[in-house]
């Protein structure tokens, strides 16, 4: 041994003291493991935290949440700045009071727990009780066990900006009503659920109804419109009438629920009212009003028009349909097993939905004519439709390279939604743009958008065409069955990085028209193609 270091072995230990004048510490080097713990320091811990450290800090944290201490709380979770503002907001804002927590039994490091509480406002006060969980980790840099913090944890389904607040509400309740006077409910039609509270936040105080005073989740981060969770004291509703119909709507959402991902609007073509909006997603999002997605061949329709407008061909005329076709040294092919057709006519090609035929005429398509088009007739890409909730009005950018031609087939940088679709349908067949609305103009005055429409001859075509694609064309079993005047176009967008792509279909009966999409849906014709079938039976 080294000189001037003594060792003695105390209880299994040995203990190492340094000698000489600068060595004033010891070090305990552990006998089992060989862990050196200067100053005598307990070892740093590592990995999970165990059953104790998780039952000791949840003990802790719950203790000073039911307390009202949000500062304490939050010091036992690994985001205490976060923490601290929601569980600030919980006692303060949300006015959450006699809080008592009963944990359940731990599954590992995660917690089950049920919160019984009130809710009081200006002398009035209800229980509230609900269940939720919370992980404990252990912390990067501290090692201690922490709660693994998300704003979840203090109510379920709160998600990162939310908040909770009670109060009178911002808008008087509504009760809103079909076109034909029904009453819409989230019970009844659980899609329209965030729908209504967007028309609740933005027309409630022009229903004639007086406000409410509840608990509710403000979406500061979304700005979506807030939630209502618990009602202290009633409100008196003011009825709002939609352009809704409960008989489409009820078809819509039935038609979703078939699949993932899904959202699907049914417009009156004639007028541009809403009468059905339905989306199944995991989400919220009202991506049939909202989605920025690749419509794939359904944009063939304003490609279609495109081409008749300006001359450089006809639904009878000549768009043949290689194998390939190369433009700006990307190559474009066609759905496997499509035969080439080099005497195709526009109307064989769209009904087969050859996607080389249209790719052909990129040379006669000007960087921004597909982009004038969509403007000028179809109301698209302005950004000035005022439905009556937040609305995508669609993107048909004037892209250079090989955009330009992969536009032409509903790829590139074009972004539609279901709801974009619908009306492109309805403007196709009518000849006239009607924006799309949800509640009528004249309970806001609200100024709506303009384009110039398509003349009789171009709807004359496109009509032959979509009818033909939908008795005998690419679309025809999707549509089989349904009577009167009936039309159709389908739509696969490949989306990069997604293995499946994209199911689009929009169509027409009589004087109705529906556009839906399925993420990862495949074909247009199989998945989106039953759902507008649906909806179009129910409606047209």
């Amino acid at each position: 041994m080294r000189k001037g270091v003594k060792a003695a072995v105390v209880g299994g230990v040995v203990v190492v003291l340094l000698g000489g004048a600068g060595y004033g510490a010891y070090s305990v080097v552990s006998a089992l493991n060989g862990s050196v713990v200067a100053g005598g320091a307990s070892p740093v811990r590592t990995g999970p935290p165990d059953a104790d450290e998780v039952q000791e800090t949840t003990r802790k944290f719950f203790a000073a949440w039911e307390k009202g201490d949000a500062r304490t709380a939050a010091s036992y979770t690994n985001y205490p700045v976060e923490a601290q503002a929601l569980l600030s907001a919980y006692g303060t804002d949300a006015h959450i009071s006699q809080v008592a927590i009963t944990p359940g039994k731990a599954s590992g490091t995660t917690v089950p727990f049920s919160v019984k509480a009130t809710v009081s406002y200006d002398g009035t006060g209800k229980p509230l009780s609900y269940r939720s969980q919370l992980s404990v980790v252990r912390g990067v840099s501290t090692h201690r066990p922490l709660v693994d913090w998300q704003p979840s944890v203090v109510y379920p389904g709160l998600e990162k900006g939310d908040t909770l607040v009670t109060g009178p509400s911002d808008a008087a309740p509504i009760e809103a009503v079909d076109r034909d006077g029904v009453v819409l409910t989230k019970e009844d039609y659980p899609p329209l659920g965030p729908i209504l509270d967007e028309l609740r936040a933005k027309y409630g105080d022009k229903a004639g109804g007086s406000p409410a005073v509840e608990l509710r989740v403000r979406h500061t981060g979304s700005g979506a419109a807030d939630t209502p969770l618990v009602t202290l004291t009633e409100g008196r509703p003011g009825t709002l009438r939609t352009t809704i119909s409960a008989r489409a709507q009820a078809a819509a959402e039935a038609a979703v629920q078939r699949f993932a991902e899904s959202s699907v609007v049914a417009v009156q073509a004639s007028t541009g009212e809403v009468l059905a909006v339905a989306n199944h997603r995991q989400d919220a999002f009202n991506a049939a009003f909202l989605g920025r997605l690749a419509p794939g061949s359904t944009m063939k329709i304003i490609s279609a028009a495109t081409l008749i407008d300006n001359g450089i061909t006809t639904a009878n005329g000549p768009a043949p349909c290689p194998e390939t076709a190369v433009w700006q040294s990307q190559t474009f092919r066609n759905l496997t097993g499509m035969t080439p057709d080099e005497h195709a006519t526009l109307s064989d090609s769209f009904a087969r939905s050859c996607n080389t035929a249209f790719v052909k005429y990129a040379d006669e398509v000007t960087v921004d004519l597909l982009t004038r088009e969509a403007e000028d007739r179809f109301g698209l890409g302005r950004d000035n439709w005022k439905t009556g909730i937040p609305s995508f009005d669609g993107s048909v950018p004037a892209s250079g390279g090989p955009d330009t031609a992969a536009n032409l087939i509903g790829q590139g940088q074009v972004q539609m939604s279901p709801l974009n679709m619908a009306s492109v349908t309805a403007t196709a067949i009518t000849g006239r743009f009607r924006q799309p609305v949800l509640v009528p103009q004249s309970l806001d005055g609200r100024e709506l958008a303009q384009a110039q429409g398509l003349s009789a001859g171009t709807v004359a075509q496109l009509r032959q065409m979509m009818h033909r694609t939908a008795t005998s064309g690419t679309a025809a079993a999707a549509m089989s069955g349904l009577s009167g005047d009936i039309g159709a176009k389908t739509g696969s967008a490949e989306v990069d990085g997604q293995a499946v792509s994209n199911s689009w279909f929009t169509g027409y009966r009589n004087d109705v028209t529906a556009a839906a999409m399925v993420q990862s849906g495949g074909h247009g014709g199989d998945a989106a193609g039953p759902v507008v079938a649906a909806v179009l039976r129910a409606a047209g």
